[in-house]
């Protein structure tokens, strides 16, 4: 089986996972020019838990995002770079402008996210409070970044 699921497929995993026993981490964002950042975020967060399912930004809403050009990378191609991390259990890509209806279809024990938030400012912890789970902040400091790559090949950088 491909590590990239839909949700409906998702759900099914999940809770087969969780019955065994399994501590479900859920991490998210565009991964639009992978780059070392990404890489210890998300192994930060595998860290955290048995099975890291990782959200990846349809196109529609990495262009909303993050502005003209982009993505770089369709969703297809991103999500099968990001399964191929050896950190990562399962992928799936979300075309809603936030996780929260990942998070609440899912709820996952911890919900993991970059070291550019605190505890406190993941706009998520609500959501994630609301069905007793957790919020963690993983990886290295915030100095890698997609628009930087963009930027040094001579394209058009948005602020990531």
């Amino acid at each position: 089986m491909s590590p990239i699921l839909t949700r409906d497929e998702l759900v099914q995993q999940i809770a087969t996972a969780r019955a065994s026993g399994a501590r479900i981490v859920l991490a998210n964002g565009c991964f639009d020019v992978l780059h070392v950042g990404h890489v210890r975020y998300l192994a930060g967060a595998r860290e955290l838990g048995d099975i890291l399912v990782v959200g990846v930004n349809s196109d529609e809403q990495v262009a909303i995002q993050k502005g003209p050009g982009r993505p770089v990378l369709p969703a297809v191609e991103r999500a099968e770079i990001v399964a191929a991390l050896e950190s990562v259990t399962y992928v799936t890509i979300f075309n809603e402008p936030t996780v929260e209806q990942l998070l609440l279809t899912l709820k996952p024990d911890v919900h993991a996210k970059g070291t550019d938030y605190t505890t406190d400012s993941v706009p998520e912890r609500d959501v994630v409070r609301s069905y007793g789970g957790q919020v963690a902040i993983v990886g290295d400091p915030k100095n890698h970044s997609t628009s930087a790559i963009i930027a040094r090949l001579g394209g058009v950088a948005v602020d990531e």
